[in-house]
């Protein structure tokens, strides 16, 4: 199978980076992950990292500015020429609009935005999972799990609309196993 330019959507506990594991090696091609990038830095405590500490544990998302330079490095990078399946990018259209410059710069497009969607009730439920089981802060507050949906409605679903009129967006619906769903984004690269 060719590679594929794919961005992986769907609100906070969609399975995401789940699903993403099991797709880039149906498609053999590199995950992105900016959640990832930004968990290294924190990790680590660099400049960028205390920087979106500070935004992620009030549920908001880091500035445009920081992921955007980060993403344009990342997708620079060799492994990424035969396809790339982006996870956490964009998250508004102005970093839907970026992305579509950065790929055209390097004389490439967007295959496919894959959006996972499940409902809010099923995000409070799964986030709160998360933080019991992973132990992550940003899960466990119901609050900021609020906002994190609300941010989510109001910055990021803009994206499937700015997607939508150029035929690229599937969407699976996310609520059933693991497999099942898996099952379900396959079908679209069959």
């Amino acid at each position: 199978m060719p590679g594929k330019n794919i961005v992986l959507f769907g609100p906070p506990g969609a399975g995401k980076g789940t699903q993403a594991v099991k797709l880039k090696t149906l498609l053999s091609i590199p995950h992105i992950s900016t959640g990832d990038m930004f968990r290294y830095h924190i990790k680590n405590n660099t400049e960028l990292g205390r920087t979106a500490k500070e935004y992620s544990n009030k549920g908001k998302l880091v500035p445009d500015e920081v992921t955007i330079a980060m993403v344009r490095e990342r997708l620079g990078q060799d492994d990424v020429k035969g396809g790339f399946l982006l996870d956490g990018f964009p998250r508004s259209k102005p970093q839907a609009e970026a992305l579509d410059n950065i790929l055209s710069e390097k004389n490439r497009r967007l295959d496919a935005v894959v959006n996972i969607s499940i409902s809010d009730d099923e995000i409070r439920s799964r986030l709160s999972k998360r933080a019991a089981i992973e132990g992550r802060a940003d899960d466990a507050d119901p609050a900021v799990i609020q906002n994190r949906i609300d941010t989510y409605k109001n910055q990021s679903e803009p994206c499937l609309a700015y997607y939508r009129p150029k035929k690229i967006v599937k969407d699976i619906h996310g609520i059933g196993s693991i497999d099942e769903v898996s099952a379900r984004i396959a079908a679209v690269f069959a």
